[in-house]
Protein backbone atom coordinates (compact mmCIF):
# COMPACT_ATOMS: atom_id res chain seq x y z
CA UNK A 1 0.00 0.00 0.00
CA UNK A 2 1.38 3.17 -0.94
CA UNK A 3 2.28 6.41 1.83
CA UNK A 4 1.92 3.58 4.70
CA UNK A 5 4.24 2.48 7.64
CA UNK A 6 6.97 0.02 6.53
CA UNK A 7 9.85 -0.98 8.30
CA UNK A 8 12.59 -3.38 8.13
CA UNK A 9 13.39 -5.87 10.68
CA UNK A 10 16.82 -7.64 11.53
CA UNK A 11 16.23 -10.23 14.75
CA UNK A 12 18.83 -12.82 16.27
CA UNK A 13 18.88 -14.77 19.75
CA UNK A 14 21.04 -17.14 21.47
CA UNK A 15 21.33 -19.00 24.53
CA UNK A 16 25.05 -18.12 24.55
CA UNK A 17 27.08 -19.99 27.65
CA UNK A 18 23.80 -20.93 29.06
CA UNK A 19 21.99 -24.31 28.83
CA UNK A 20 18.63 -22.27 28.50
CA UNK A 21 17.43 -19.28 26.67
CA UNK A 22 15.44 -17.28 28.58
CA UNK A 23 15.49 -14.12 26.27
CA UNK A 24 12.05 -13.94 24.30
CA UNK A 25 11.56 -11.87 21.18
CA UNK A 26 9.03 -10.74 19.40
CA UNK A 27 7.07 -8.56 16.63
CA UNK A 28 3.77 -7.38 14.67
CA UNK A 29 3.42 -5.43 11.24
CA UNK A 30 -0.01 -5.96 10.51
CA UNK A 31 -2.12 -5.37 7.36
CA UNK A 32 -4.37 -2.58 7.37
CA UNK A 33 -6.69 -1.09 8.90
CA UNK A 34 -4.70 -2.30 11.91
CA UNK A 35 -1.86 -1.26 10.73
CA UNK A 36 -3.25 2.54 10.85
CA UNK A 37 -5.17 2.26 13.69
CA UNK A 38 -2.54 0.34 15.92
CA UNK A 39 0.76 0.04 14.05
CA UNK A 40 3.74 -1.88 14.60
CA UNK A 41 4.92 -4.05 17.69
CA UNK A 42 8.24 -5.11 18.18
CA UNK A 43 9.49 -6.61 22.17
CA UNK A 44 11.91 -8.23 23.97
CA UNK A 45 11.92 -10.00 27.38
CA UNK A 46 14.78 -11.32 29.49
CA UNK A 47 13.70 -13.88 32.05
CA UNK A 48 16.34 -13.10 35.24
CA UNK A 49 19.07 -15.84 36.04
CA UNK A 50 17.99 -16.87 39.46
CA UNK A 51 14.90 -17.89 37.99
CA UNK A 52 14.35 -21.33 36.52
CA UNK A 53 10.88 -20.24 35.04
CA UNK A 54 11.76 -16.56 33.98
CA UNK A 55 12.42 -18.21 29.93
CA UNK A 56 8.20 -19.49 30.30
CA UNK A 57 7.85 -15.60 31.83
CA UNK A 58 9.48 -13.76 29.12
CA UNK A 59 7.74 -15.79 26.50
CA UNK A 60 4.12 -14.91 27.82
CA UNK A 61 4.95 -11.08 28.31
CA UNK A 62 5.78 -11.04 24.80
CA UNK A 63 3.26 -13.47 23.23
CA UNK A 64 0.79 -11.49 25.16
CA UNK A 65 2.07 -8.40 24.80
CA UNK A 66 2.00 -8.54 21.14
CA UNK A 67 -1.78 -10.73 20.45
CA UNK A 68 -3.75 -9.19 23.59
CA UNK A 69 -2.19 -5.85 21.86
CA UNK A 70 -3.94 -5.67 18.75
CA UNK A 71 -7.37 -6.82 20.49
CA UNK A 72 -7.42 -3.64 22.54
CA UNK A 73 -10.34 -1.18 21.24
CA UNK A 74 -9.26 0.96 18.43
CA UNK A 75 -10.49 3.62 20.32
CA UNK A 76 -7.92 4.02 23.06
CA UNK A 77 -4.38 4.86 22.57
CA UNK A 78 -1.57 3.33 22.04
CA UNK A 79 -0.48 3.91 25.67
CA UNK A 80 -3.43 2.80 27.18
CA UNK A 81 -3.79 -0.24 25.52
CA UNK A 82 -0.20 -1.10 25.96
CA UNK A 83 -0.37 -0.38 30.02
CA UNK A 84 -3.62 -2.41 30.38
CA UNK A 85 -1.95 -5.40 28.61
CA UNK A 86 0.80 -5.33 30.90
CA UNK A 87 -0.98 -4.89 33.87
CA UNK A 88 -2.85 -8.16 32.96
CA UNK A 89 0.54 -9.70 32.02
CA UNK A 90 1.98 -8.87 35.27
CA UNK A 91 -0.91 -9.62 37.61
CA UNK A 92 -0.57 -13.32 35.82
CA UNK A 93 2.67 -13.91 36.27
CA UNK A 94 2.74 -12.37 39.91
CA UNK A 95 -0.51 -14.79 40.70
CA UNK A 96 1.17 -18.00 38.90
CA UNK A 97 4.48 -17.28 40.81
CA UNK A 98 2.27 -16.66 44.47
CA UNK A 99 0.91 -19.99 43.47
CA UNK A 100 4.27 -21.74 42.76
CA UNK A 101 6.94 -23.05 45.14
CA UNK A 102 8.67 -19.63 44.70
CA UNK A 103 6.07 -17.98 46.16
CA UNK A 104 8.48 -16.65 49.45
CA UNK A 105 11.10 -15.97 46.43
CA UNK A 106 10.34 -14.21 43.77
CA UNK A 107 13.85 -13.83 42.21
CA UNK A 108 12.95 -17.47 41.59
CA UNK A 109 9.41 -16.86 40.60
CA UNK A 110 7.62 -15.88 36.95
CA UNK A 111 9.59 -12.90 36.20
CA UNK A 112 11.03 -10.99 33.22
CA UNK A 113 12.56 -7.65 31.98
CA UNK A 114 10.55 -6.15 28.83
CA UNK A 115 11.19 -3.26 26.50
CA UNK A 116 8.26 -2.95 23.66
CA UNK A 117 8.38 -0.54 21.40
CA UNK A 118 5.15 0.61 18.89
CA UNK A 119 5.44 2.42 15.48
CA UNK A 120 1.60 4.03 14.78
CA UNK A 121 1.50 7.04 12.25
CA UNK A 122 4.58 8.57 12.81
CA UNK A 123 5.15 8.33 16.56
CA UNK A 124 7.47 5.87 17.87
CA UNK A 125 5.98 4.41 21.68
CA UNK A 126 8.37 2.86 24.22
CA UNK A 127 7.59 1.26 27.45
CA UNK A 128 10.31 -0.46 29.35
CA UNK A 129 10.40 -2.25 32.52
CA UNK A 130 14.30 -3.79 33.77
CA UNK A 131 17.11 -3.82 31.91
CA UNK A 132 16.70 -4.92 28.30
CA UNK A 133 17.03 -1.60 26.29
CA UNK A 134 15.83 0.17 23.10
CA UNK A 135 18.29 2.53 21.21
CA UNK A 136 18.07 5.02 18.97
CA UNK A 137 20.94 4.25 15.69
CA UNK A 138 22.87 7.14 14.52
CA UNK A 139 25.73 7.42 12.45
CA UNK A 140 28.25 8.18 15.06
CA UNK A 141 26.71 5.94 17.81
CA UNK A 142 23.70 4.97 20.01
CA UNK A 143 20.90 7.01 22.22
CA UNK A 144 19.78 4.94 24.79
CA UNK A 145 15.69 5.80 25.04
CA UNK A 146 15.20 3.46 28.45
CA UNK A 147 16.58 3.80 31.79
CA UNK A 148 17.86 0.71 33.32
CA UNK A 149 15.86 -0.21 36.31
CA UNK A 150 18.92 -1.79 38.03
CA UNK A 151 20.19 -1.35 41.68
CA UNK A 152 24.43 -1.29 41.36
CA UNK A 153 25.58 -2.26 45.04
CA UNK A 154 29.08 -2.92 43.69
CA UNK A 155 31.25 -3.42 40.24
CA UNK A 156 30.47 -7.23 40.67
CA UNK A 157 27.03 -7.05 42.33
CA UNK A 158 23.44 -5.36 41.56
CA UNK A 159 19.87 -6.36 41.85
CA UNK A 160 16.46 -5.61 39.16
CA UNK A 161 14.54 -2.63 41.00
CA UNK A 162 11.69 -3.66 38.74
CA UNK A 163 10.38 -6.71 36.23
CA UNK A 164 7.27 -7.86 34.92
CA UNK A 165 5.57 -10.03 37.34
CA UNK A 166 8.11 -8.46 40.85
CA UNK A 167 4.74 -7.21 42.57
CA UNK A 168 1.00 -7.40 42.11
CA UNK A 169 1.55 -3.72 40.66
CA UNK A 170 3.66 -2.45 37.40
CA UNK A 171 5.31 0.48 37.10
CA UNK A 172 5.82 0.80 33.31
CA UNK A 173 8.33 3.58 31.73
CA UNK A 174 6.78 5.30 28.88
CA UNK A 175 8.77 7.92 26.06
CA UNK A 176 6.61 9.00 23.24
CA UNK A 177 8.74 10.20 20.15
CA UNK A 178 8.19 11.53 16.38
CA UNK A 179 9.82 9.40 13.48
CA UNK A 180 11.22 10.15 10.47
CA UNK A 181 11.88 7.75 7.69
CA UNK A 182 15.68 6.12 7.93
CA UNK A 183 15.34 6.03 12.07
CA UNK A 184 16.60 3.51 13.39
CA UNK A 185 16.12 1.42 16.09
CA UNK A 186 17.63 -1.46 18.20
CA UNK A 187 16.53 -4.14 21.02
CA UNK A 188 18.83 -5.48 22.86
CA UNK A 189 19.21 -7.28 26.39
CA UNK A 190 22.26 -6.71 28.65
CA UNK A 191 23.69 -9.74 27.41
CA UNK A 192 24.41 -8.23 24.31
CA UNK A 193 25.02 -4.30 25.01
CA UNK A 194 27.36 -4.73 28.07
CA UNK A 195 30.28 -6.58 25.95
CA UNK A 196 30.10 -3.74 22.98
CA UNK A 197 30.92 -0.35 22.60
CA UNK A 198 28.25 1.78 20.59
CA UNK A 199 30.71 2.35 17.53
CA UNK A 200 31.03 -0.89 16.88
CA UNK A 201 27.37 -1.51 17.34
CA UNK A 202 26.59 1.66 15.03
CA UNK A 203 29.06 1.04 12.27
CA UNK A 204 27.73 -2.84 12.22
CA UNK A 205 23.99 -1.70 11.72
CA UNK A 206 24.87 1.14 9.01
CA UNK A 207 27.08 -1.55 7.55
CA UNK A 208 24.62 -4.39 7.27
CA UNK A 209 20.94 -2.18 6.25
CA UNK A 210 20.82 -4.76 3.34
CA UNK A 211 20.93 -8.06 5.75
CA UNK A 212 19.09 -6.54 9.25
CA UNK A 213 19.05 -10.55 10.27
CA UNK A 214 22.68 -10.68 9.63
CA UNK A 215 23.73 -7.70 11.32
CA UNK A 216 21.82 -8.71 14.45
CA UNK A 217 23.50 -12.15 14.39
CA UNK A 218 26.68 -10.29 13.74
CA UNK A 219 26.09 -8.18 17.15
CA UNK A 220 25.11 -11.42 19.44
CA UNK A 221 28.04 -13.62 17.81
CA UNK A 222 30.56 -10.56 18.71
CA UNK A 223 29.70 -10.17 22.05
CA UNK A 224 29.70 -13.49 22.83
CA UNK A 225 33.04 -13.94 21.28
CA UNK A 226 34.11 -10.67 23.95
CA UNK A 227 33.11 -12.65 26.73
CA UNK A 228 29.26 -12.33 27.58
CA UNK A 229 27.75 -15.39 29.69
CA UNK A 230 24.25 -14.54 29.18
CA UNK A 231 21.63 -14.91 26.62
CA UNK A 232 22.15 -12.80 24.04
CA UNK A 233 19.18 -10.95 21.66
CA UNK A 234 19.49 -8.11 19.31
CA UNK A 235 16.73 -6.72 17.65
CA UNK A 236 17.17 -4.11 14.29
CA UNK A 237 14.22 -1.93 13.29
CA UNK A 238 14.52 0.39 10.57
CA UNK A 239 11.68 2.52 9.13
CA UNK A 240 11.15 2.74 5.53
CA UNK A 241 8.45 4.97 4.55
CA UNK A 242 5.74 6.96 6.80
CA UNK A 243 2.47 7.61 6.13
CA UNK A 244 1.99 11.69 5.20
CA UNK A 245 1.38 13.89 7.74
CA UNK A 246 -2.21 14.55 6.08
CA UNK A 247 -2.93 10.75 4.83
CA UNK A 248 -5.35 8.83 6.97
CA UNK A 249 -8.13 6.37 5.98
CA UNK A 250 -10.90 9.27 7.13
CA UNK A 251 -8.88 11.72 4.69
CA UNK A 252 -8.90 8.83 2.08
CA UNK A 253 -12.59 8.59 2.15
CA UNK A 254 -13.24 12.43 2.41
CA UNK A 255 -11.59 12.03 -1.23
CA UNK A 256 -13.32 8.92 -2.48
CA UNK A 257 -17.42 9.99 -1.75
CA UNK A 258 -18.76 12.90 -3.26
CA UNK A 259 -21.52 14.74 -1.14
CA UNK A 260 -25.26 13.43 -2.10
CA UNK A 261 -27.56 16.48 -3.72
CA UNK A 262 -30.43 17.59 -1.36
CA UNK A 263 -32.53 15.18 -1.53
CA UNK A 264 -36.50 14.91 -1.51
CA UNK A 265 -39.34 12.99 -0.11
CA UNK A 266 -39.84 9.71 -2.44
CA UNK A 267 -36.43 10.46 -3.94
CA UNK A 268 -34.53 6.85 -3.71
CA UNK A 269 -30.57 7.06 -2.62
CA UNK A 270 -28.52 4.46 -2.29
CA UNK A 271 -31.00 1.65 -1.30
CA UNK A 272 -33.46 3.73 0.62
CA UNK A 273 -36.01 5.80 0.09
CA UNK A 274 -36.48 9.07 1.54
CA UNK A 275 -39.94 10.08 3.56
CA UNK A 276 -39.45 13.48 4.50
CA UNK A 277 -36.44 15.79 5.85
CA UNK A 278 -36.41 15.59 9.76
CA UNK A 279 -33.92 18.87 9.78
CA UNK A 280 -32.16 20.89 8.53
CA UNK A 281 -29.01 23.60 9.46
CA UNK A 282 -26.39 25.10 7.72
CA UNK A 283 -24.26 22.11 8.74
CA UNK A 284 -25.91 18.82 8.13
CA UNK A 285 -29.51 17.16 6.61
CA UNK A 286 -31.16 15.05 8.32
CA UNK A 287 -33.71 12.76 6.56
CA UNK A 288 -36.29 9.90 7.11
CA UNK A 289 -36.17 6.73 5.35
CA UNK A 290 -37.22 3.34 4.88
CA UNK A 291 -34.16 0.70 3.91
CA UNK A 292 -36.04 -0.50 0.62
CA UNK A 293 -34.11 -4.29 1.36
CA UNK A 294 -35.20 -4.30 5.29
CA UNK A 295 -38.77 -2.09 4.86
CA UNK A 296 -36.76 -1.02 8.39
CA UNK A 297 -36.80 3.03 9.12
CA UNK A 298 -33.76 4.52 9.40
CA UNK A 299 -32.30 8.19 9.47
CA UNK A 300 -29.95 9.49 7.04
CA UNK A 301 -27.81 12.24 8.04
CA UNK A 302 -25.60 14.16 5.03
CA UNK A 303 -23.39 17.05 5.07
CA UNK A 304 -23.87 20.05 3.78
CA UNK A 305 -23.01 20.99 0.07
CA UNK A 306 -21.26 24.24 1.22
CA UNK A 307 -19.50 22.83 3.43
CA UNK A 308 -17.76 20.36 0.92
CA UNK A 309 -14.15 22.34 0.93
CA UNK A 310 -14.03 22.05 4.60
CA UNK A 311 -11.82 19.26 5.31
CA UNK A 312 -11.75 19.52 9.29
CA UNK A 313 -15.40 19.60 8.95
CA UNK A 314 -15.52 16.32 6.97
CA UNK A 315 -13.33 14.49 9.09
CA UNK A 316 -15.38 15.24 12.06
CA UNK A 317 -18.58 13.86 10.12
CA UNK A 318 -17.07 10.58 9.35
CA UNK A 319 -16.16 9.90 12.61
CA UNK A 320 -19.41 10.06 13.59
CA UNK A 321 -20.21 6.35 12.41
CA UNK A 322 -16.65 5.65 12.96
CA UNK A 323 -17.73 6.48 16.81
CA UNK A 324 -20.57 5.05 16.59
CA UNK A 325 -19.48 1.33 15.36
CA UNK A 326 -17.43 1.01 18.52
CA UNK A 327 -19.68 1.61 21.40
CA UNK A 328 -22.23 -0.91 22.27
CA UNK A 329 -24.94 0.92 24.50
CA UNK A 330 -28.37 1.20 24.43
CA UNK A 331 -27.95 4.88 25.61
CA UNK A 332 -25.45 5.42 22.66
CA UNK A 333 -27.40 6.21 19.13
CA UNK A 334 -26.52 2.95 16.96
CA UNK A 335 -25.51 3.06 13.22
CA UNK A 336 -27.38 0.51 10.72
CA UNK A 337 -25.47 -2.43 9.57
CA UNK A 338 -23.46 -0.89 6.41
CA UNK A 339 -24.47 -4.21 3.86
CA UNK A 340 -24.11 -2.29 0.37
CA UNK A 341 -21.44 -0.07 -1.77
CA UNK A 342 -21.71 3.17 -1.06
CA UNK A 343 -21.66 5.91 -3.22
CA UNK A 344 -21.92 9.13 -1.21
CA UNK A 345 -20.62 10.55 1.69
CA UNK A 346 -23.47 10.06 4.36
CA UNK A 347 -24.32 8.13 8.05
CA UNK A 348 -27.18 6.29 8.41
CA UNK A 349 -28.60 5.13 11.82
CA UNK A 350 -31.31 3.81 13.91
CA UNK A 351 -34.32 5.72 13.92
CA UNK A 352 -35.99 7.06 17.60
CA UNK A 353 -39.36 7.65 17.86
CA UNK A 354 -38.90 10.22 20.32
CA UNK A 355 -38.13 13.48 20.69
CA UNK A 356 -35.15 15.64 21.99
CA UNK A 357 -34.82 16.70 25.55
CA UNK A 358 -34.91 20.16 24.45
CA UNK A 359 -39.35 19.78 23.65
CA UNK A 360 -39.29 16.99 26.55
CA UNK A 361 -38.44 20.27 28.61
CA UNK A 362 -40.59 22.13 26.67
CA UNK A 363 -43.66 19.96 27.79
CA UNK A 364 -42.08 19.20 31.04
CA UNK A 365 -41.11 23.13 32.34
CA UNK A 366 -41.75 21.76 36.06
CA UNK A 367 -40.54 17.59 36.14
CA UNK A 368 -40.29 16.01 39.43
CA UNK A 369 -37.13 15.04 40.63
CA UNK A 370 -37.15 11.44 40.00
CA UNK A 371 -37.49 12.05 36.38
CA UNK A 372 -34.79 14.71 36.29
CA UNK A 373 -32.83 11.48 37.97
CA UNK A 374 -33.80 8.63 35.59
CA UNK A 375 -32.48 10.91 32.35
CA UNK A 376 -29.09 11.60 34.03
CA UNK A 377 -28.96 8.16 35.32
CA UNK A 378 -29.38 6.90 31.78
CA UNK A 379 -27.32 9.62 30.05
CA UNK A 380 -24.49 9.04 32.30
CA UNK A 381 -24.38 5.38 31.26
CA UNK A 382 -24.18 6.72 27.76
CA UNK A 383 -21.25 8.81 28.57
CA UNK A 384 -19.62 5.84 30.39
CA UNK A 385 -19.53 3.64 27.53
CA UNK A 386 -17.82 6.70 25.68
CA UNK A 387 -15.27 6.96 28.56
CA UNK A 388 -14.57 3.26 28.72
CA UNK A 389 -12.86 3.48 25.15
CA UNK A 390 -11.03 6.78 25.53
CA UNK A 391 -13.65 8.96 24.36
CA UNK A 392 -15.00 12.35 25.00
CA UNK A 393 -18.38 13.74 23.23
CA UNK A 394 -17.57 17.21 23.99
CA UNK A 395 -21.18 18.31 22.99
CA UNK A 396 -23.47 16.99 25.15
CA UNK A 397 -26.67 19.56 25.22
CA UNK A 398 -30.38 19.18 25.24
CA UNK A 399 -30.65 18.76 21.62
CA UNK A 400 -28.00 15.44 21.39
CA UNK A 401 -30.00 13.91 23.91
CA UNK A 402 -32.90 11.92 22.87
CA UNK A 403 -36.03 10.30 24.49
CA UNK A 404 -38.21 7.36 22.87
CA UNK A 405 -41.58 6.52 23.93
CA UNK A 406 -40.54 3.92 25.80
CA UNK A 407 -38.78 6.29 28.35
CA UNK A 408 -35.54 5.26 27.08
CA UNK A 409 -32.72 7.80 27.00
CA UNK A 410 -29.91 7.83 23.89
CA UNK A 411 -26.72 9.99 23.46
CA UNK A 412 -26.59 11.22 19.37
CA UNK A 413 -24.87 13.51 17.46
CA UNK A 414 -20.92 12.53 17.48
CA UNK A 415 -19.44 14.87 15.35
CA UNK A 416 -17.32 16.76 18.59
CA UNK A 417 -16.26 13.51 19.54
CA UNK A 418 -12.43 13.03 20.73
CA UNK A 419 -10.89 9.68 19.98
CA UNK A 420 -7.74 9.26 21.91
CA UNK A 421 -6.88 6.28 19.70
CA UNK A 422 -7.12 8.63 17.15
CA UNK A 423 -6.14 12.12 18.03
CA UNK A 424 -2.27 10.22 18.68
CA UNK A 425 -2.23 9.87 14.83
CA UNK A 426 -0.62 13.18 13.10
CA UNK A 427 -3.22 15.13 10.62
CA UNK A 428 -2.95 18.55 9.40
CA UNK A 429 -6.52 19.58 10.50
CA UNK A 430 -6.77 22.31 13.36
CA UNK A 431 -8.02 20.80 16.13
CA UNK A 432 -8.15 23.54 18.30
CA UNK A 433 -11.60 25.24 18.11
CA UNK A 434 -13.98 24.65 20.94
CA UNK A 435 -16.82 22.29 19.20
CA UNK A 436 -19.29 22.04 21.44
CA UNK A 437 -22.15 24.27 22.05
CA UNK A 438 -20.69 27.46 24.45
CA UNK A 439 -23.46 27.43 27.16
CA UNK A 440 -22.77 23.78 28.08
CA UNK A 441 -19.34 24.10 27.17
CA UNK A 442 -16.95 22.94 30.18
CA UNK A 443 -14.94 25.96 30.96
CA UNK A 444 -11.16 24.23 30.91
CA UNK A 445 -11.84 24.51 26.91
CA UNK A 446 -11.83 27.71 27.48
CA UNK A 447 -8.59 27.67 28.41
CA UNK A 448 -7.53 25.79 25.64
CA UNK A 449 -7.13 22.71 27.48
CA UNK A 450 -8.28 19.48 26.65
CA UNK A 451 -10.86 18.08 28.62
CA UNK A 452 -11.70 14.64 30.36
CA UNK A 453 -14.35 12.50 31.69
CA UNK A 454 -14.95 15.48 33.96
CA UNK A 455 -15.57 17.88 30.90
CA UNK A 456 -18.55 15.81 30.52
CA UNK A 457 -19.95 15.61 33.13
CA UNK A 458 -20.01 19.27 33.83
CA UNK A 459 -22.19 19.53 30.35
CA UNK A 460 -24.35 16.86 32.07
CA UNK A 461 -24.68 19.12 35.25
CA UNK A 462 -25.44 21.86 33.46
CA UNK A 463 -28.10 20.03 31.66
CA UNK A 464 -29.52 18.84 34.96
CA UNK A 465 -29.16 22.42 36.27
CA UNK A 466 -31.72 23.67 33.20
CA UNK A 467 -34.27 20.67 34.47
CA UNK A 468 -34.53 21.33 37.83
CA UNK A 469 -34.04 25.27 37.47
CA UNK A 470 -36.71 26.11 34.47
CA UNK A 471 -34.10 26.70 31.89
CA UNK A 472 -31.74 28.83 33.76
CA UNK A 473 -27.88 28.24 33.28
CA UNK A 474 -26.10 28.07 36.53
CA UNK A 475 -23.26 31.02 35.78
CA UNK A 476 -25.54 32.75 33.26
CA UNK A 477 -23.56 33.35 29.85
CA UNK A 478 -20.53 34.29 31.59
CA UNK A 479 -18.36 30.79 31.88
CA UNK A 480 -17.51 31.23 27.81
CA UNK A 481 -16.50 35.01 28.66
CA UNK A 482 -14.20 33.79 31.18
CA UNK A 483 -11.10 33.03 29.12
CA UNK A 484 -8.36 33.22 32.42
CA UNK A 485 -7.62 31.60 34.99
CA UNK A 486 -8.57 34.31 37.22
CA UNK A 487 -11.43 35.33 35.60
CA UNK A 488 -12.56 31.83 36.03
CA UNK A 489 -12.00 31.69 39.50
CA UNK A 490 -14.66 35.09 39.53
CA UNK A 491 -17.47 32.54 38.28
CA UNK A 492 -20.06 32.74 41.09
CA UNK A 493 -22.99 29.93 40.97
CA UNK A 494 -26.60 31.05 41.21
CA UNK A 495 -28.32 29.11 43.31
CA UNK A 496 -30.68 25.84 41.57
CA UNK A 497 -33.34 26.48 44.28
CA UNK A 498 -36.16 28.51 43.81
CA UNK A 499 -39.52 29.80 45.78
CA UNK A 500 -41.49 28.33 43.05
CA UNK A 501 -39.98 24.55 43.01
CA UNK A 502 -39.55 22.02 45.47
CA UNK A 503 -35.55 20.97 45.63
CA UNK A 504 -34.30 19.83 48.09
CA UNK A 505 -31.34 21.99 49.79
CA UNK A 506 -28.81 19.13 49.08
CA UNK A 507 -28.75 18.68 45.40
CA UNK A 508 -28.02 21.94 44.68
CA UNK A 509 -25.01 21.17 46.47
CA UNK A 510 -24.36 18.20 44.59
CA UNK A 511 -25.10 20.35 41.42
CA UNK A 512 -22.40 23.02 42.43
CA UNK A 513 -19.89 20.29 42.94
CA UNK A 514 -20.21 19.35 39.86
CA UNK A 515 -20.60 22.55 37.92
CA UNK A 516 -16.47 23.57 39.44
CA UNK A 517 -15.30 26.17 37.08
CA UNK A 518 -11.70 23.81 38.28
CA UNK A 519 -11.95 20.62 37.21
CA UNK A 520 -10.14 19.30 39.97
CA UNK A 521 -13.05 20.01 41.98
CA UNK A 522 -15.39 18.40 40.44
CA UNK A 523 -16.47 14.58 41.28
CA UNK A 524 -14.28 11.70 40.56
CA UNK A 525 -16.51 10.34 38.68
CA UNK A 526 -19.65 10.31 36.89
CA UNK A 527 -21.58 7.27 38.71
CA UNK A 528 -20.27 9.47 42.21
CA UNK A 529 -22.75 12.60 40.66
CA UNK A 530 -25.40 10.36 40.03
CA UNK A 531 -25.32 8.70 43.03
CA UNK A 532 -25.29 11.69 45.07
CA UNK A 533 -28.43 12.99 43.01
CA UNK A 534 -30.30 10.13 44.29
CA UNK A 535 -28.56 9.68 47.78
CA UNK A 536 -28.57 12.36 49.94
CA UNK A 537 -24.84 13.32 51.10
CA UNK A 538 -24.19 13.34 54.45
CA UNK A 539 -21.77 16.15 53.98
CA UNK A 540 -24.77 18.60 52.49
CA UNK A 541 -27.86 17.60 54.72
CA UNK A 542 -26.04 19.48 57.28
CA UNK A 543 -26.56 22.73 55.03
CA UNK A 544 -29.21 24.92 55.51
CA UNK A 545 -31.25 26.38 52.14
CA UNK A 546 -29.13 29.16 51.19
CA UNK A 547 -30.21 32.68 52.18
CA UNK A 548 -32.28 34.82 49.57
CA UNK A 549 -29.07 36.55 48.68
CA UNK A 550 -27.72 33.59 47.54
CA UNK A 551 -30.53 31.74 45.76
CA UNK A 552 -31.67 35.24 43.71
CA UNK A 553 -29.00 38.59 44.92
CA UNK A 554 -30.94 40.64 42.36
CA UNK A 555 -34.54 40.12 44.00
CA UNK A 556 -32.54 40.22 47.40
CA UNK A 557 -31.05 43.83 46.88
CA UNK A 558 -34.53 44.59 44.96
CA UNK A 559 -35.58 43.83 48.47
CA UNK A 560 -33.45 45.97 50.22
CA UNK A 561 -33.75 48.82 47.68
CA UNK A 562 -37.51 48.59 48.49
CA UNK A 563 -37.28 48.52 52.22
CA UNK A 564 -35.05 51.66 52.52
CA UNK A 565 -36.89 53.64 49.72
CA UNK A 566 -40.08 52.97 52.75
CA UNK A 567 -37.49 54.08 55.24
CA UNK A 568 -36.85 57.37 53.66
CA UNK A 569 -40.39 58.10 52.56
CA UNK A 570 -41.62 57.44 56.20
CA UNK A 571 -38.98 60.00 57.62
CA UNK A 572 -39.88 62.41 55.24
CA UNK A 573 -43.27 62.34 56.36
CA UNK A 574 -42.48 62.56 59.91
CA UNK A 575 -40.24 65.46 59.18
CA UNK A 576 -42.70 67.66 57.43
CA UNK A 577 -45.85 66.11 60.02
CA UNK A 578 -47.28 64.33 56.60
CA UNK A 579 -50.36 62.20 58.01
Amino acid sequence: MANALKISLGQHSDKGRKEVNQDFYGAANPKPPLLGSKGIVVAVADGIGSSEVSQIAAEFAVRGLIDDYYCTSEAWSVKKSVERVLSATNSWLHAKTQQSAYRYDKDKGYVCTLSALVIKSTTAHIFHVGDTRIYRVHASGLEQLTQDHRVRISETQSYLSRAVGFNPRIDIDYLSLQVAVGDTFLLASDGVYEHLDEAFIAGVIEAGRTNLDMAARQLVDEAYERGSTDNLTAQIVVVDTLPPHNASELHQRVSELPLPPVLEARASFDGYTIVREVHASSRSHIYLAVDTETSEQVIIKTPSIDLGGDAAYLERFLMEEWVARRINSPHVLKPCAQTRERHHLYVATEFIDGQTLTQWMIDHPKPSLDMVRGIVAQVAKGLQAFHRLEMLHQDLRPENIMIDRTGTVKIIDFGATRVAGVAEMSTPLDRSEILGTAQYTAPEYFLGQEGDFRSDMFSLAVITYQMLSGGRLPYGTEVSKSRTPAAQRRLRYDSVLADDRETPAWIDSVLHKALQPDPLKRYESLSEFVHDLHHPNPAYLSKTRPALVERNPVLFWKSVSLVLALVVVGLLMARYGVG
